[in-house]
């Protein structure tokens, strides 16, 4: 038992460390430009070079690119029912539907209000899905790369659009192309086909057409095996079916589960590593990556423990009636009393822990670990239902979003690091009564509003919207549990937009589907607008203010190194870091834990007692 429960978690944990160092030293090659590119290729790359850009003509571009891509979207989508690859004549979604699914994809956060297989036609999936996939991936590597040029004092922070084209032709395409090879081998479809009408075995079981013949089964189909690799190594997560990579056709089998959690990983890890090798204090990015893979396994355990490990609780019997006694200020006494009665257990054999909403073809611990790796690295991806892990497993994939830095997505995962180092170093500057210094540089009053204000704009964004909805009908009428459960509901899908994930607990109801659906979810439209609002906010200033901060930081005359300089390659800085993730992390977040995941965990039954 202790064999199949850890394996799975070790063995990704290894091979993703080992696998990151060679590909951060062809990352660092490729970002600092030292490849000698094929003459077809430099032809690109000259037409794309609109010359040296400082940190807001770099920042105007990405913004410019992502304006672009947002028309882009928003075309392709609005326009589904006239396009070719649609046979099977899909409409159009409702418009607050499109402009939230634009503004997710758009910001490698595909959070999806819809299900891919039926709302959308292969042309869809084709030029807005996958073009998404690659393009928005590439966007947090090239906010990261412009982010260590400016640390560095380089006298420009390089060009976006030939960033992109780096990112894009030498990473993500051949990655892409390998990783999707061996997703066809194990039978994933890649096809332009759209569907196939198949006769199956009990035929009553899809109805009788108005002839009174058995309706055939549809089985959707199309360029799976390339959707799904770029899905997962560029940390996108936006599934081709509303499955995700629960589906057999995402995530055929044990082998393409392990190869899918791996290459969400790959590129996060290594990208710490680049860090350290383009700022040439490797062994700084080492400390850097040691506390984030201590954090990794922390979550993957706790997600583990209590989730593999434990039975279901709404399968558990209780066999003894209990009685429990509310505070409220309109009882007599002040205080409610609240029955419960003796509930039978289900005859079901838990010995492999709680199997709900999972896929067994992976593995036992395969939906818990793949759980607390997707929100680690800001991938979304799911292979089993998060809206059925046991309470306190599913604490561990919020931790992952609210702290939003254990390795993190390509890029922005290592910027939300870097705020972090700039706060701790001012902290223990602060409290030795030295100036922070921070790669020689001093960090002052300027540095510390901007990387302020990029951290907390992520927790606000969080916790106002999930405030707001939790206290009106926009939140109330979209949940499908009463109580802590409901609460999780609401503030996971925050968390969730805010961290640019796109995972999500599936009973809530934010699905409108087509714009002629007489039946939408009663609050669609307001989750649409909300969550579409928080996922922009929430991807771009991360990104501009830390610019801002580099640039700010990197243009500053370096200070020699002296006694009381806090050295950031060595165990003390490891601890410091550490320690200011989680204590930030813990101030912010703690309440609101308390409100959902907490309080459903030791509650009334079926989960407390």
């Amino acid at each position: 038992m202790f064999l199949q429960t850890w394996s799975l978690p070790f063995l990704l944990l290894a091979t993703a460390t080992l696998a990151a160092f060679p590909l951060s030293r062809y990352l660092a090659w490729i970002m600092d430009g030292k490849y000698r590119p094929a003459p077809f290729f430099r032809w690109f790359e000259e037409r794309l070079d609109s010359g040296p850009q400082n940190w807001k003509q770099y920042a105007g571009s990405l913004l410019a690119f992502n304006t672009l891509l947002f028309a882009f979207g928003f075309l392709v989508l609005a326009l589904q029912p006239w396009m070719p690859l649609n046979p099977d004549g899909k409409g159009m979604l409702a418009p607050s539907t499109i402009f939230h699914s634009v503004a997710s994809f758009m910001t490698n956060t595909d959070l999806q209000h819809y299900a891919g297989e039926r709302h959308l036609s292969n042309f869809s999936q084709i030029f807005f899905g996958m073009i998404n996939l690659f393009l928005s991936a590439a966007i947090g590597l090239c906010a990261l790369t412009a982010i260590i040029r400016a640390l560095r004092g380089d006298p420009s922070l390089g060009n976006f659009f030939v960033d992109m084209w780096r990112v894009v032709v030498y990473l993500f395409v051949p990655a892409a192309f390998l990783v999707g090879f061996i997703f066809l081998t194990q039978g994933s479809p890649m096809t332009f086909r759209s569907s196939y009408q198949v006769s199956i075995l009990e035929t009553a079981d899809m109805g009788i057409a108005d002839r009174g013949e058995a309706k055939p089964q549809t089985i959707v189909v199309g360029p799976v095996a390339a959707f799904e690799s770029i899905k997962m190594l560029g940390t996108n997560g936006g599934g081709f079916y509303g499955m995700n990579s629960a589906h057999p056709f995402e995530n055929p089998n044990a082998l393409t589960n392990f190869l899918a959690t791996l290459s969400m990983m790959l590129f996060p890890f290594s990208l710490v590593l680049v860090y350290g090798r383009m700022l040439q204090r490797v062994r700084h990015s080492i400390v850097i990556f040691s506390v984030l893979l201590l954090m990794m396994a922390g979550t993957i355990a706790w997600t583990v423990v209590f989730d593999t490990l434990r039975p279901n609780p709404g399968l558990t019997a209780s066999p003894v009636p209990r009685t429990y006694e509310i505070p409220s200020a309109t009882a007599p006494g002040g205080k409610w009393t609240v029955s419960v009665p003796a509930i039978p257990g289900l005859p079901v054999d838990q010995h492999l822990g709680n199997l709900e909403g999972k896929e067994l073809r992976f593995g036992t611990a395969a939906g818990a670990t793949f759980a607390a790796i997707t929100t680690d690295v800001t991938c979304g991806a799911v292979n089993a239902e998060a809206d059925s892990l046991n309470p306190l497993a599913a604490l561990s994939p919020m931790i992952g979003m609210w702290l939003n830095c254990i390795f993190g997505g390509k890029g922005v995962g290592m910027i939300n690091v870097l705020l972090y180092i700039i706060v701790a170093i001012f902290i223990a500057g602060m409290m030795v009564g030295r100036t922070p210094e921070y790669l020689g540089k001093k960090i002052e009053a300027r540095e510390m509003k901007l990387a302020t204000l990029a951290l907390l704009v992520h927790p606000l964004m969080i916790l106002l919207p999930t405030g707001l909805f939790a206290a009106t009908d926009w939140g109330l009428l979209a949940v499908s549990n009463p109580g802590a459960h409901g609460f999780s509901q609401m503030l996971y899908q925050f968390s969730s937009a805010s961290a640019n994930n796109g995972s999500a607990f599936d009973g809530l109801g934010v699905v409108y589907g087509f714009h002629h659906n007489p039946t939408p979810a009663p609050t669609a439209v307001a989750w649409d607008i909300a969550t579409a609002l928080v996922i922009i906010v929430g991807r771009f200033l991360p990104i501009l203010a830390p610019m801002a901060m580099a640039a700010s930081l990197g243009a500053k005359r370096s200070s020699p190194f002296g006694l009381g300089t806090l050295r950031d390659d060595g165990i003390t800085f490891g601890v410091l870091l550490l320690g200011t993730v989680l204590i930030i992390g813990a101030l912010l977040f703690l309440p609101v834990a308390a409100l959902g995941p907490f309080a459903e965990h030791l509650g009334p039954v079926p989960f407390g007692g």
